[in-house]
């Protein structure tokens, strides 16, 4: 998938006019994501997606991963992206409903496997 296009399907989804709001809400939560996830399946997913976004999941100093259930990772995405967490729960299920569809599915199913139960309601189909 093209970044136009993951941006596009981010806006869509999120119902913004702006798409600079859905490229903020993308990259917040890519960041939030190279917090929870190993460095390992962070390179993983980034090969995966557009170049421009795959930064976001690049540079993370230390392997261990952290855990954290899925309101913390709604602060932390509204904290870089500097909004109600209302709205940044609505941008990361978005994000998460946009990356399901540009990974393949195989290495999807190894991402998934990372996260807690309680982030069930990210994961559609």
């Amino acid at each position: 998938m093209e970044y136009t296009e993951f941006i596009t399907h981010v806006q869509s989804l999120t119902q913004s006019n702006s798409r600079e709001e859905a490229e903020m809400a993308t990259r917040a939560t890519l960041e939030t994501l190279k917090e929870l996830i190993p460095k390992h399946q962070a390179r993983e997913l980034a090969a995966q997606i557009p170049p421009e976004l795959s930064e976001c999941l690049q540079g993370r100093e230390i392997e261990a991963s952290q855990s954290f259930h899925l309101q913390e990772f709604i602060e932390r995405a509204s904290h870089k992206e500097n909004i109600e967490p209302t709205t940044a729960a609505m941008h990361v299920r978005a994000v998460f409903a946009v990356l399901q569809n540009a990974v393949n599915p195989e290495e999807f199913k190894k991402f998934h496997a990372y996260f807690s139960h309680d982030y069930e309601e990210l994961f559609v189909g």
